[in-house]
């Protein structure tokens, strides 16, 4: 039976089902809310996780080939047309693309033949006057292509081949020739006219093309020419000048002679001993020492550059060696370096063309490939049951090719892209060449292709920490205690100006804030540094001594500004002694300083940089606080009240309750303030590149710029060539950057999450 109920005053009573139905939806509707805030609450949070993952994933995935080592695919072989009686192969090299190759012979003989089969495309003899033989042979650098031939009545012929590019059909056709750069005669070396039976000569392209030809005649004499031309302005002609000496001090035998690009230093290998000679005064030479290798030398080569000298042995040794310099301006020829050893006797070395590489091979027909600056040995690999007497690799190192002295070749493809990059290049200190010691450097490019690459990451990771060290040094006290006194002492209506007003400073755009460092802040520091240091260690000491003095006022004038408002009073006091600080900047120079204080760091041994990590810490850490202030005022704001209220009312004064009560119970959200403050300081860009100078050094000198990780790759990212190794160490140190705020945050997370357990219960 339904119906309405009667009520004592007989009205009828309003059925409740239809408020608990009522109160049934809303609570569906509650829970349909809830579940659906819980689900797209979750579904970000994991957004979040697997965005990050794939910014790994992509950064590991752009890295990863840096890792992998070299490889060689042979592509070809068969036997080269066989040379005349009494003629031998002296040297070989390819072209830029990898279709022709040149055989030069011993008797002047130069062939041009196609790399995949061996077929002739051209052949073209070195011409030589009727009463002149070639009796000897050098090759210069690879890089410019020049070779030469000693003849048997004292001259040299220079030769250089030359290719000429022509599209028929819209398909490359290479027309090799032979070319003479320095005139169709051989050039007289020696004026007596002996045989040159040992010859050596390298050609410098730094200015005006000059060659120097070092050759030991049959009557063991060492004589010496600087060949260089001019051109006629009027009419174009070439003239060819020759500038003529005998080296009378050296008294060896040599295997192997190599002269460097310098034209100033000469290198002599004699069985296990190489010796090394100052020819800068070609009248005077000076041995300047005689280093033992240990066995005998069957292979030896400059790398591109002509500075370092890799050395090979009848043991399979491989060795790099170079000058250094000590401190008295003396040079020392110092063994650098070693390189895994090969099975056989060393035969070949074939330096690459534009990098620290170089191929070697042995008497059991290995090929090795090999780095200087990073010491990898990348790649080992049989190409032959014989003997590789001469070898050749491609200009853009994709391709080698090897001879045995039976004339079988092996044409092989190349894949050797990242050999600069090691762990030890990466981080550990590498002895560059020109250096005095191994050393941390970054210095990724340069004007020629002679260049060593360095790829130190300590200086840009030393650089990000000192940036952020420095930015935190100065942001963490002021952030902390200004978000302390904010909340536990000021008042409420003073506070709500001064929260806001610090929390929009956040707003500002880091490039203005660097613009203003570098252009107005660095020069104004330059000029008062006085003042800097007054205001840095000064000014806390006078708001210490102006709150000091304030407490001895009369009680009238103290009663008149109400609690909470101290911190007005302090505004005049700052002011003032920043006024003052700058005002008399100029006379403490002059008193203290002798006029300059910039000059008297720098007569003291401390080098000053007007970008320098001082104008980072003041300008970054100036972004950074109202981050640390933000957070850490909430966290104290928002302690407990009748935590501080039970401090107080047991007897504490508010220091003593502030001090025992609200930073230990505000301490994870103080914490989690300064962590995601370095964070930021960690991964600032525009502050750090515009108000540093870019220096990647090592020292963490605080009147000296920085270069940074971040900083690194906004610049350089641009310019760099896609793939490249430039471009995958800069992502290497994007994936640096990202590990290290990860890790960091990680920790900063653990502890945030143990301060809160252990004062949770208060």
């Amino acid at each position: 039976m339904t119906g309405t109920v009667a009520t004592a005053t007989g009205k009828p009573a309003r059925s409740k089902l239809p408020e608990q139905a009522l109160r049934e939806k809303r609570r569906r509707w509650r829970r349909l809310k809830d579940n659906i805030s819980r689900i797209g609450i979750t579904a970000a949070g994991y957004g979040v996780v697997l965005s990050l993952a794939l910014i790994f994933v992509y950064l590991l995935y752009e890295v990863l080939p840096i890792l992998k080592g070299a490889t060689i695919e042979p592509v070809a072989e068969y036997t080269m047309p066989a040379l005349p009686a009494g003629d031998r192969l002296a040297h070989l090299t390819m072209e830029r693309y990898q279709e022709l190759g040149i055989r030069y012979s011993a008797q002047g003989k130069v062939t041009f033949f196609n790399l995949n089969d061996g077929s002739i495309r051209a052949q073209q003899g070195v011409v030589f006057p009727a009463n002149q033989q070639p009796s000897s042979f050098a090759a210069a650098e690879y890089l410019g292509g020049l070779v030469a031939y000693g003849t048997n009545q004292g001259g040299i012929q220079l030769v250089r081949p030359d290719y000429e590019l022509s599209f028929p059909n819209e398909q490359r056709h290479i027309s090799p020739q032979v070319s003479f750069p320095y005139g169709n005669t051989p050039i007289t070396l020696d004026l007596e006219g002996q045989a040159i039976r040992q010859l050596a000569v390298q050609e410098s392209t730094r200015g005006r093309p000059a060659v120097l030809a070092v050759g030991v005649t049959a009557d063991q004499r060492w004589v010496l020419a600087h060949i260089s031309t001019r051109e006629n302005l009027f009419t174009g002609a070439l003239s060819t000048q020759v500038k003529r000496s005998q080296l009378t001090a050296l008294n060896m035998q040599p295997s192997f002679i190599l002269v460097d690009k310098s034209f100033q230093n000469l290198f002599v290998a004699e069985q296990s001993r190489i010796h090394y000679v100052d020819i800068s005064d070609l009248t005077a030479p000076r041995v300047l020492q005689t280093v033992d290798v240990g066995a005998e030398i069957t292979a030896f080569d400059f790398l591109v550059g002509s500075v370092s000298v890799v050395v090979g042995t009848k043991t399979g040794e491989l060795s790099q060696w170079f000058p250094v310099r000590d401190n008295s301006n003396h040079y020392s020829f110092e063994r650098v370096r070693n390189f895994a050893s090969q099975p056989g006797a060393i035969t070949k070395i074939t330096p690459e063309y534009t990098r620290k590489g170089f191929l070697a091979a042995d008497s059991k027909g290995n090929v090795s490939v090999h780095y200087a600056t990073s010491s990898r040995t990348l790649l080992s690999k049989n190409l032959s049951e014989q003997a590789i007497t001469n070898m050749a690799i491609s200009p853009v190192n994709r391709a080698v090719m090897a001879v045995t002295a039976q004339g079988r070749v092996t044409f092989a493809s190349v894949w050797n892209q990242h050999p600069q990059l090691s762990f030890k290049a990466l981080w550990n200190r590498v002895w560059y060449e020109g250096r005095a010691d191994p050393e941390y450097i970054w210095q990724s490019s340069s004007g020629n292709d002679e260049f060593e690459s360095k790829f130190s990451l300590i200086p840009l990771s030393i650089g990000t920490l000192k940036a952020a060290f420095f930015a935190m040094l100065f942001a963490m006290p002021l952030g902390i205690m200004a978000a302390v006194y904010t909340a536990y002492f000021m008042t409420p209506k003073l506070r709500g100006i001064v929260k806001p007003t610090i929390e929009v400073m956040e707003a500002l755009p880091t490039v203005i804030l660097g613009f203003l460092a570098g252009l107005w802040l660095a020069p104004f520091m330059e000029n008062n540094l006085p003042a800097v240091f007054s205001l840095l260690l000064g000014l806390p000491l006078m708001m210490v001594l102006a709150s000091f003095l304030w407490r001895y006022l009369p009680s009238r004038l103290r009663n008149r500004v109400a609690g909470g408002w101290e911190a007005a009073i302090l505004v005049p006091v700052v002011l003032a002694f920043g006024w003052f600080a700058v005002s008399a900047s100029p006379w403490v120079e002059v008193i203290f300083f002798d006029g300059s204080m910039r000059q008297w760091l720098t007569n003291s041994g401390i080098t000053y940089d007007q970008r320098n990590a001082l104008v980072v810490g003041v300008t970054m850490g100036f972004a950074v606080i109202p981050t640390i202030y933000s957070i850490a005022e909430d966290a104290v704001f928002n302690v407990p009240k009748h935590l501080t209220q039970g401090s107080l009312a047991l007897g504490a004064t508010p220091w003593q309750t502030m001090v025992g009560v609200v930073l230990p119970t505000a301490s994870p959200g103080i914490f989690s303030g300064s962590m995601i403050g370095f964070g930021r300081a960690v991964g600032e860009t525009m502050i750090v590149l515009m108000a540093t100078g870019n220096s990647p050094i090592v020292n963490f000198n605080i009147f000296e710029g920085m270069r940074t990780l971040s900083a690194n790759i906004a610049v350089e990212l641009p310019e760099t060539a896609v793939g490249s190794s430039h471009f995958r160490i800069l992502f290497l140190a994007a994936l640096v950057l990202f590990t290290f705020t990860f890790i960091l945050n990680t920790i900063a997370e653990v502890v945030r999450q143990r301060l809160r357990k252990r004062y949770s219960n208060l």
